[in-house]
């Protein structure tokens, strides 16, 4: 299949389809193709609905100026001020903008937005009554005439280096061969959730959607766009055996969390931090305690967890015989991730979400802009779909190395038919995988631990050719232990560079156990080398406050 479009968006997950949308809003003459690796009515981290919006700034009850002080202190200092703070400004009419299209925001008995505190200052997070908000985005996309391929992954972008031209990949049923020419390409396709392994040892069983493998991290790399944040390792602690998120819904309504010696945990917010101290200390573990509450209170809780926020969770608790009411919800700890929504990952953008590469836009988990959440995946696809249709105007399809083009084919082709006879099971291979991270790569970290990883990268590389592929859909997994191994790489050299402990456990490093500040404020970014290929690491400034 051979496309040719103004505007590429790569992930049809909230993102995505915000800057689909407002593509076409801008100017409804543009063409505008999404290509998605799943279904886009249940695709990317919100399959379904959503209880809250994390972020929003309400005028005359917060300010940007407040949230900004709270991000600093969420990322300790590790922050660019301009995206961030665009993202605050734009929150309150991203709001509006969901509430024209029938989202529902709930509001107290003086007809205000119900807001709860979960961030170190101000109350920016709002209830939000959205159980399908993910087909409300799908409609959306296809009233405004989106073109959108389904069920293809992408496995390379066309770049020459310098800019970026569109992108490459298949069909993980048919394994046809799809190009896709444009004058723009925007990535919104979400973070590296498998990353580690879950302590189930179940490779889907992640906290967030499984589909995310790190694909955008490792074609922007690849590319040679630059990237930010691998160092920041982050799990967090959820419902054991499930890694359903609950924290924000019950902690926020009056649940406490209690160790395993019936002693409350002061969680200051909402800190995952302290929870994960109590299991590092050996008191765990640790439960969500709700007995306490009134009825009313546990049946709104019940409420938002069995309709809008994974509805499995019914059927869970009723096989598990546990009465909120009564019973203790046991947290565990999930895997470890990499993203750009929970956390500090991702490409490096500006306020205008452009990415180091001309041509290319990051919007979502895919992008760094630390604890966006869903409030940052909507307002940076809005601000992409803006930029990209301003730099389409009047320009031509630039033009692409065919070379490239016949290359990729050819190498997808070469696996299909060199791997048919592998020993090793694309399943297997990823386990093992996955497991040499969570052996090497994640808390506590050392010299000696990341460098021994990076001794173990070449070999897999290598066995990699015994991997047994019999269709494509076993291709497509083939092509995402590529992603995962290029985000292992990219996070283990991030972590071998900063020289210090931070942000908790999630980058703690035992032969650099303490904070400095005096060496080590500043961004650590990384690079492919044009000339060696390799890992370049970069020590950038953190950039102060106020518009560049």
């Amino acid at each position: 299949m051979n496309l040719e479009t103004d505007i590429l968006v790569i992930g049809g997950g909230s993102a995505g389809c915000m800057a689909a949308i407002v593509a076409k809003e801008q100017n409804p003459d543009v063409s505008v193709v999404i290509i998605e690796k799943g279904e886009i009515s249940r695709s990317g981290s919100i399959a379904m609905g959503m209880d809250a919006l994390n972020i929003v700034v309400q005028p005359g009850i917060t300010s940007p100026e407040l949230y900004m002080k709270s991000a600093l202190i969420a990322t300790e200092g590790i922050l660019d001020y301009n995206p961030s703070n665009i993202m605050a400004e734009r929150s309150y009419s991203m709001l509006k903008r969901l509430e024209s299209w029938g989202i529902r925001f709930p509001r107290d008995e003086e007809n205000k937005y119900i807001s709860l505190q979960v961030h170190a200052k101000g109350n920016f997070l709002l209830e939000m009554d959205s159980p399908d908000l993910k087909l409300v985005l799908a409609e959306k996309v296809k009233e405004a005439g989106v073109r959108i391929i389904n069920r293809t992954i992408i496995t390379k972008l066309l770049a020459n280096g310098e800019r970026a031209n569109g992108a490459m990949g298949f069909n993980i049923r048919s394994g046809e061969f799809v190009v896709c020419k444009a004058k723009v390409t925007i990535l919104a396709n979400g973070g590296c959730a498998r990353f580690s392994l879950p302590n189930s040892g179940y490779l889907y069983g992640t906290f967030d959607y499984p589909g995310n493998a790190g694909d955008g991290y490792s074609l922007a790399y690849q590319a040679g766009a630059q990237l930010t944040g691998f160092e920041y390792t982050q799990c967090s602690p959820l419902i054991k055996d499930l890694n359903c998120p609950l924290l924000y819904i019950t902690l926020t309504r009056g649940a406490e969390v209690v160790n395993a010696l019936g002693e409350t945990i002061d969680l200051e917010y909402v800190s995952t931090q302290n929870m994960l101290k109590e299991l590092r200390e050996g008191r765990g573990p640790i439960f969500i305690k709700m007995n306490h509450l009134p009825e009313e209170r546990i049946r709104e809780i019940e409420r938002i967890l069995f309709t809008t926020e994974r509805p499995i969770q019914k059927k869970f608790w009723e096989n598990r015989g546990v009465d909120f009411r009564e019973g203790l919800i046991e947290l565990g700890e999930t895997e470890y991730q990499l993203c750009g929504g929970h956390g500090m990952t991702g490409i490096v953008v500006n306020e205008k979400a452009e990415t180091t590469l001309k041509g290319l836009y990051a919007a979502g988990d895919v992008a760094c802009v630390p604890f966006q959440h869903l409030t940052g995946a909507f307002v940076f696809g809005e601000v992409a779909a803006e930029e990209a249709v301003k730099f389409v105007n009047n320009k031509e399809l630039s033009e692409v190395d065919q070379s490239m083009i016949n290359d990729e084919e050819q190498r997808l082709h070469n696996i299909m038919d060199n791997n048919k006879n592998g020993s090793i099971s694309v399943k297997d291979f990823e386990y093992k995988v996955r497991r040499t991270i969570s052996d090497y790569a994640i808390p506590p970290k050392n010299d000696q631990k990341l460098k021994r990883f990076l001794w173990w990268l070449p070999r897999f590389r290598e066995e990699m050719k015994s991997i047994r592929i019999t269709d494509y859909h076993e291709l497509s997994k083939f092509e995402e232990i590529q992603f995962i191994l290029d985000c292992a790489e990219l996070s283990v050299h991030a972590s071998l560079a900063r020289k210090e402990s931070r942000w908790g456990w999630f980058h703690y490093r035992t032969d650099y156990p303490e904070k400095d500040d005096r060496n080590w404020l500043k961004h650590i970014v990384l690079k492919k080398g044009i000339k060696s290929g390799e890992v370049q690491t970069l020590l950038v400034p953190i950039k102060k406050g106020g518009k560049n």
